[in-house]
């Protein structure tokens, strides 16, 4: 009966350190293959970090991280470098409005609360969904003030079809780094939560007050990587 415990243990042991092995990366950097040339850049071909991720970019750089927020937006080419750096001051508040969104939405779907605050199979649910999915984004937007665009970078690209691109063609991209007071967009965050609670059918409104606790909070810890 020991041997047979033993044999047990030893096969027990055997699968649980099997499942720990960790599954190997494979790196595709040297197979992705551009379809453009760079030709000009702001940077003299430099690509500034925060374009991929301001957080990280930010904190790295000892920017204040703790009074500010900080975003980054990049536009499609554009037929000259004017246009697609106007498009991406204009796009500040809609870029970081629908980021808020995005992030209140997850938020109502992953809470027990939230669930039942927009089940699809309650009618009473139907005005609150409507309104998250038409409307949620432009209010938020109205609500967002005080973002400010600190730096900007432009590329000139040279797109080619042999190179894979639909046609031949020359596109400027235009990308902002814009910083926003943390109380400010906290407090976009909570008057956003407030109307959406104020539109839930009375019967919803525990819930999706309940769902939408401390979410100015969670938005600022997740874009800083803390939940």
């Amino acid at each position: 009966m020991m041997k047979l415990f033993s044999l047990l243990l030893v096969l027990s042991l055997g699968v649980a350190c099997s499942t720990k092995k960790k599954v190997k990366e494979v790196d595709y950097s040297a197979t992705i293959s551009k379809d453009f040339e760079v030709k000009e850049s702001s940077t003299n071909g430099i690509r500034p970090g925060w374009i991929e991720d301001a957080e990280i970019w930010t904190a790295q750089e000892n920017m204040d991280v703790t009074k500010f927020r900080y975003f980054s937006f990049e536009t499609e080419p554009k037929v000259n470098r004017e246009i697609a750096c106007n498009l991406a001051k204009a796009n500040v508040r809609s870029d970081i409005a629908a980021e808020i969104t995005t992030f209140i939405q997850k938020s109502l779907a992953a809470s027990t609360e939230g669930q039942s605050a927009i089940d699809a199979n309650n009618p009473k649910t139907q005005p609150l969904r409507d309104y998250v999915s038409n409307t949620l984004a432009e209010k938020v937007q109205s609500l967002v003030h005080g973002a400010s665009v600190i730096k900007t970078y432009w590329e000139k690209r040279s797109y080619q079809q042999k190179m894979g691109a639909k046609k031949d063609y020359v596109g400027f991209t235009c990308a902002a780094l814009i910083r926003m007071e943390t109380a400010r967009l906290k407090t976009a965050i909570d008057k956003a939560s407030e109307d959406l609670v104020e539109k839930a059918d009375p019967e919803l409104k525990e819930n999706v007050k309940k769902a939408l606790e401390k979410i100015d909070e969670d938005f600022v810890k997740a874009r800083h990587g803390e939940v």
